[in-house]
């Protein structure tokens, strides 16, 4: 018998979401603070004291990649090694159809606070229960954005019990999925833009990523930075 469920978390989730609450989910790189609704987001924005430039991510799969990102074949080849053939997360940086109508019917200060330059970041393949509630994303045209849940640079969390209170407290529903399974990397995400292939940041499987893009592609990613 499973231990866990994701649809039906998912799916309980996406209710509290949809009626303008906020998420605590997880995520194979970390727990992440979602909601679907501008009044939401901004509540999450504050909360976190999040500086103004920085941007929220959106839970996206490989049906919201091909349906609102604009890339080329070699592009789309990247990311199907990584997060298809390798099975790995990524936090994907690509130029996006700003006309696409699920863009379009986002709130501006939303769709602003979520793009730049016209690229959109999507959280791709982050395990079962990022799988299960992106899949009711694209079924229900509910696009999801957010950040990790913690305060702006106090670290990404693994657990729900190192979540600040702050954060545990604007949460209308907490997933705990116990450990998350990239915590050796106390890292989320590694954002990588698929077209001009700069590393925004260094994250979780960055060493994995680099020798893909090596091996397959020919590509030498920079080495991470070294902290003293």
């Amino acid at each position: 018998m499973s231990v866990l469920h994701p649809e039906a978390d998912a799916r309980k989730a996406m209710e509290v979401m949809q009626s303008g609450g906020i998420s605590i989910l997880p995520n194979d790189v970390g727990y992440s603070l979602i909601a679907s609704t501008p009044k939401a987001l901004h509540r999450i924005f504050e909360t976190k004291r999040r500086a103004p430039q920085k941007l929220n991510a959106m839970l996206g799969n490989d049906a919201h990649h091909q349906a609102l990102h604009r890339v080329s074949t070699r592009g789309r080849e990247i990311v199907q090694a990584i997060t298809g053939d390798y099975n790995l997360p990524l936090g994907l940086i690509a130029p996006c159809d700003p006309q696409h109508p699920w863009l379009q019917a986002l709130d501006p200060d939303i769709f602003s606070r979520s793009t730049r330059d016209s690229t959109l970041l999507m959280l791709l393949n982050a395990g079962p229960l990022h799988q299960a509630i992106t899949d009711l994303s694209f079924q229900t045209g509910t696009l999801l954005f957010g950040s990790s849940a913690n305060l702006s640079l106090h670290g990404t969390k693994f657990r729900v019990e190192d979540i600040e209170p702050e954060i545990m407290k604007i949460a209308d529903v907490t997933i705990d999925h116990g450990l998350m399974k990239y915590h050796p990397w106390q890292a989320s995400s590694t954002l990588l833009n698929c077209e001009t292939l700069e590393v925004v940041r260094f994250g979780s499987c960055f060493e994995n990523i680099a020798d893909i893009l090596m091996r397959h592609f020919k590509i030498r990613l920079p080495d991470p930075p070294v902290f003293q």
